[in-house]
């Protein structure tokens, strides 16, 4: 970080960031496509000035800190959060992701508006990977406002694939997450 750069620091309290797992196979018509809270996460950015130019940032998440959000019985709640934490994420063996970005390119698209493309290196299961997303990046006078989506598929990072209910409900390998973020300005 510059002396001149600007500071953002994750009001993790006033963001969101979930996980969506999808049903496969033949009972995925009618199986449960879980939705997951992260809930214990830390991050910042920093750029070298309000055009968002140099865009930095680092995100952490504990991996034991996923919470179900589905209506679904308690006994489902707790099989599924043992199947992520015990045979999926290892939290015991992994208990942290890491996101750190190498690379970013900010286009303006509006009045404090713009679109961000962030390159990285996503840690997660003991596995490195580069990792890209974008953002739609909204600037006020002490916060900064960003969402989006993107996708990581869980055998990049040498993920088990889930499997519940007796191998009866399969997981997709592909994960979506969805992010809408508020950053207050540091001074």
């Amino acid at each position: 970080m510059t002396p001149s750069s600007i500071r953002y620091v994750i009001d993790t309290r006033a963001s969101q960031f979930t996980v969506q797992a999808f049903a496969s196979g033949l009972i995925s018509v009618i199986a449960h496509s879980p939705k997951l809270a992260i809930r214990d996460w830390a991050g910042e950015a920093s750029a070298a000035d309000d055009d968002l130019r140099d865009l930095s940032l680092n995100v952490h998440l504990k991996t034991d800190s996923l919470e179900v959000l589905d209506e679904i019985r308690d006994s489902d709640k707790r099989e599924l959060r043992r199947v992520m934490n015990e045979e999926v994420l290892e939290t015991a063996r992994f208990p942290e992701v890491v996101f750190k970005s190498t690379d970013s390119q900010a286009t303006k698209l509006g009045d404090a508006l713009y679109r961000v493309n962030v390159r990285g290196r996503l840690t997660l299961h003991g596995v490195s990977n580069e990792h890209s997303f974008a953002a739609q990046v909204s600037l006020g006078a002490d916060t900064a406002r960003a969402y989006g989506e993107f996708s990581v598929s869980q055998t990049q990072y040498d993920m088990h694939i889930a499997s519940i209910a007796g191998g009866n409900l399969k997981l997709r390998d592909e994960l979506k997450l969805t992010y809408y973020v508020v950053a207050r300005k540091q001074p």
